[in-house]
């Protein structure tokens, strides 16, 4: 029977460190949406996948997560849980966010260039 030989395989990168990766590349001074950040990922519908990311993930990759905000451009933290230091370290990059926390996406949202 003919040897088989076998090559490396290219394993292509995760969804997680491509998210990584996409958040770790949003500029200063423009926030990204968890669904906007899920699609550049390649998975539209992985939001929730993205906020587990963030979790797990911001302080041992030094992650900008404090520019990651829901499709309605709010904040998705509570008062006393991180609210009130994203809201202050966005507006110290000149993101201009209301008291409800919520940023104007027309202004703020980083779009990428393909």
């Amino acid at each position: 029977m003919p040897q088989r030989t076998t090559t490396p395989s290219m394993s292509l990168p995760s969804f997680t460190d491509r998210a990584r990766a996409i958040i770790s590349s949003i500029p200063h001074g423009y926030v990204a949406t968890y669904g906007q950040i899920a699609a550049m990922a390649g998975n539209r519908r992985a939001a929730r996948q993205v906020v587990r990311v963030l979790h797990t993930c911001s302080q041992s990759h030094n992650l900008p997560w404090h520019r990651v905000v829901n499709r309605e451009g709010r904040i998705a933290l509570r008062a006393g849980s991180g609210f009130y230091e994203q809201q202050r370290l966005l507006a110290a990059e000149g993101i201009a966010v209301d008291e409800s926390g919520v940023i104007d996406l027309e202004i703020f949202l980083w779009r990428p260039v393909p």
